[in-house]
């Protein structure tokens, strides 16, 4: 890090001076530095614990703000804890309850610990600043309850930091509210995409996208990349086209919520180190993961709305570097490609490829397939995703959320 960036330049001195801020930027911008920097700077004055709360959507993006943290204050002797679900929460309040200077959680857990431990609250009767990192996700509908829990924890007199690469109506609402009190900082023109990114697509019917990403995967080596991400939809989706790589005798990890928390470190950790070269995963993946070595995004389904492209292809291309994104368009997806070409105002470029040499190993991923069903079945995916599911709809229920979800959706469509 030699000199800062735009969102480093402009928030850190309005952190430092003690103002509240909002700063929105592109991915891969630097705003992680923007405001872990500052905040590291005011611990060293008066190192205490708990200094700072960070709350982040996913448990992947909250590991890898903890090791952010930690490369940045070294020299501190910073203690710095993950509260997460799919962990002990016995062992997370004992940690709590050791004071760490910087605590980063994702909204439901700590929301959790906050409520059934009398103790949990005092630990942050003193914090100084509260990071909402990816702002946009964690201020959705859907975590109201957790962050009023959360809000109602901390002094009155903390910083609050807003983060994030997109702008919402929620996020602008905040805005207007507190425009007197708050510095914003806009590097925001809408959903945009870097100009390092080559942005391409492959038109082909969907019985063949399995043959087509066996194709491009094999030319790896040749293409030049290092490591590639490739996104899906759902969780299924992931679980067999990781059987089916692994029956093609190709290395992959799979990333996906229907996973344990220490089975999904694993796969991050794997993939990061370099162990395996391609990663699929679900848009639990899309946010902020910052891999330097990820050259080439793979769209194997196209995603719902033109945000999720975004945050999805902006896992490569990142400061500055060069990267390449393909995505699989079939016939029912071209009207959701036409969306995403509008917002990010650019065409996608056609991928160059001879389609007899691509076919010519159909009969084999066929095969392969087959053997991936039955192997999905045996393991008794669906039955866990079914119960899974189940339990998603009771908790929503619970929290009177079902018909807010429904209108958000219709909401979102309507924007998109």
């Amino acid at each position: 890090m030699k000199k800062p960036t735009p969102v480093q330049h402009h928030c850190i001195p309005r952190i430092l001076a003690g103002q509240d801020v909002l700063g929105l930027a592109q991915t891969g911008s630097g705003k992680t530095a923007a405001f872990a920097l500052p905040i590291l700077h005011r611990l060293a004055e008066d190192p205490y614990g708990v200094f700072a709360l960070v709350v982040t959507p996913t448990r992947e993006l909250a590991y890898q703000l903890a090791e952010q943290f930690r490369a940045l204050g070294s020299c501190l002797n910073l203690r710095c804890a993950v509260v997460v679900g799919g962990m002990d929460m016995i062992n997370q309040a004992q940690t709590l309850m050791r004071r760490p200077h910087v605590v980063i959680a994702t909204p439901g857990r700590i929301k959790v610990l906050m409520d059934e431990n009398p103790d949990i609250p005092a630990v942050f009767s003193k914090t100084k600043f509260l990071v909402l990192d990816e702002a946009d996700r964690v201020l959705d509908v859907g975590f109201e309850e957790e962050l009023r829990v959360v809000f109602q924890c901390l002094p009155k007199n903390r910083q609050t930091l807003l983060f994030s690469a997109t702008m919402t109506s929620n996020l602008q609402t905040l805005l207007e509210h507190s425009a007197n009190r708050a510095y914003f900082y806009e590097a925001y023109e809408g959903l945009k995409t870097v100009e390092s990114l080559n942005q391409q697509y492959v038109f082909i019917p969907k019985n063949v996208k399995d043959v087509y990403l066996l194709h491009i995967l094999s030319k790896m080596e040749d293409m030049g990349i290092r490591s590639a991400i490739i996104f899906v939809s759902t969780c299924r989706s992931c679980h067999l086209l990781s059987l089916l790589l692994e029956e093609l005798d190709l290395e992959a990890a799979a990333l996906h919520s229907f996973k344990s928390q220490s089975l999904r470190l694993s796969a991050l950790h794997r993939f990061k180190s370099g162990q395996v070269p391609v990663l699929i995963a679900t848009d639990v993946a899309s946010r902020g993961l910052d891999i330097p070595t990820v050259d080439l995004v793979i769209n194997y389904d196209i995603p719902r709305y033109p945000s999720d492209y975004v945050h999805r292809v902006g896992r490569t291309a990142r400061a500055g570097r060069g990267g390449q994104a393909v995505s699989f368009v079939t016939e029912k997806d071209v009207d959701l490609i036409h969306q995403i070409e509008a917002v990010i105002e650019k065409q996608l470029e056609k991928f160059d490829c001879k389609e007899n040499e691509v076919l010519a190993d159909i009969t084999k991923v066929y095969k392969a397939k087959r053997v991936a069903t039955m192997k999905m079945v045996d393991d008794g995916f669906e039955e866990k995703a079914k119960a899974r599911k189940e339990q998603k709809l009771k908790t929503l229920a619970e929290k009177g959320l079902l018909q807010k979800r429904s209108k958000k959706r219709r909401r979102g469509r309507a924007a998109d």
